[in-house]
């Protein structure tokens, strides 16, 4: 008897010291997708039944389990709210070697925060699977969730400090 597909999920929350707009472009923009998220290609349409595909180098070291890493991963949006939230659907991630795995969800919700001038992002994936690729690839992606929306915080910190700096030395041009 085969195993029972179980749903498994992540799901990962951080506060961005921007308004949900800025937060949801970072998610669309391929220069935005590049500085924080490391892709090298990105093909994202911000509407319902827009495609998103997003690629990475593939890593040098190989999982036990999963093999590289990097590879690809893609989706169909099928909700799409300017500047609160987007959900993918039959999403695959393609790995550099070996079978996809897939199909899996990803919803991300932006709330605004501290008057609209910053965003309680919440980032959830999820898919039905079995077996040890499966569980291996939510253990992997619970962490890089997390490092992820901490290069996003970081990034867009960064974009604010240059803004504030380029603005003070305009003024005391």
């Amino acid at each position: 008897m085969a195993a029972e597909a179980k749903i498994l999920d992540v799901s990962r929350t951080q506060l961005i010291q921007a308004p949900p707009a800025r937060v949801m472009q970072a998610f669309f923009t391929d220069v935005d997708l590049k500085g924080w998220w490391g892709v090298t290609r990105a093909f994202a349409v911000p509407r319902p039944l827009g495609m998103y595909a997003i690629e990475w180098e593939s890593t040098d070291f190989k999982d036990d389990i999963l093999g590289r890493l990097g590879g690809s991963f893609h989706g169909t949006v099928i909700d799409y709210r300017p500047n609160a939230a987007f959900f993918l659907a039959e999403a695959y991630w393609q790995p550099p070697e070996g079978d996809p795995i897939g199909p899996m969800a990803l919803e991300v919700q932006c709330r605004p925060h501290g008057n609209g001038r910053q965003t309680m992002l919440t980032v959830r994936q999820s898919g039905e699977g079995d077996g040890p690729r499966w569980e291996r690839y939510f253990t992997i992606m619970g962490r890089g969730w997390e490092g992820a929306l901490l290069e996003m915080k970081d990034y867009i910190d960064r974009e604010i400090e240059r803004t504030k700096i380029a603005r003070e030395s305009r003024t005391q041009s």
